[in-house]
């Protein structure tokens, strides 16, 4: 699963980098401890030429939801079932998103129990598959995303069985819906050797700790 990034590039380069056009209300930037419900930046996409940089809340609210409490937090969507479950299955055909991130935080127990976080990231920002959908109920009216997980490749699988699936440049126009069908066989785990990891300090298991302390190796 993905349940936690830091997200460090301006809104001017990830709006350059993703050839989008951004919108006024973006999250501040940098973050370091990005949480479920934070509003984070997303990349939506019609046409290369048309495509804008947003903000949604990280958590999808299904349609069926009176209020956002309502159910389950749905912060990530496996890759295996997304066609199938019905808080995503309309969103996996209809409306797919890139979510760019500087890097993302995932644990592991020692003998004791205790929950000891580590930082991966690689040498450029990272474009994580994503599914948006607009929840609304009554004047409430919100965009909110699910980050797109799979099965961890053999890198990865050290630290955690699931991993955020990572959409290569070439591919962003298909992921985006800009190039036609075939978006199915992008969800699959990262190439070895992408990513590296390095165990960080305690700190981020808060979700109020902030700053650039938290991804420095421990």
């Amino acid at each position: 699963m993905c349940g936690r990034f830091a997200i460090t590039l301006p809104p001017d380069a990830m709006a350059q980098l993703f050839s989008a056009t951004p919108a006024n209300n973006l999250p501040d930037v940098p973050n370091f401890n990005v949480c479920p419900t934070n509003q984070v930046h997303v990349v939506l996409g019609e046409d290369e030429a048309a495509r804008r940089l947003v903000s949604m809340r990280w958590g999808v609210i299904p349609k069926w939801y009176n209020a956002p409490s309502d159910g389950p937090l749905l912060i990530n969507a496996r890759a295996e079932t997304l066609a199938e479950k019905p808080a995503f299955r309309a969103a996996c055909r209809e409306r797919r998103c890139l979510i760019p991130v500087t890097g993302f935080y995932e644990w592991t127990k020692d003998s004791e129990g205790v929950r000891w976080p580590w930082y991966i990231s690689a040498e450029v920002p990272l474009a994580l598959a994503g599914v948006w959908q607009e929840w609304s109920q009554g004047e409430d009216t919100m965009s909110t995303c699910a980050i797109v997980t799979t099965q961890a490749n053999e890198t990865m699988s050290q630290i955690h069985h699931r991993m955020p699936v990572v959409i290569d440049e070439e591919d962003w126009g298909l992921w985006l819906g800009e190039q036609g069908h075939g978006a199915a066989t992008l969800m699959t785990a990262a190439d070895e050797g992408l990513l590296s990891f390095h165990q960080v300090d305690r700190a981020v298991n808060s979700n109020r700790a902030a700053g650039p302390d938290l991804i420095e190796p421990l």
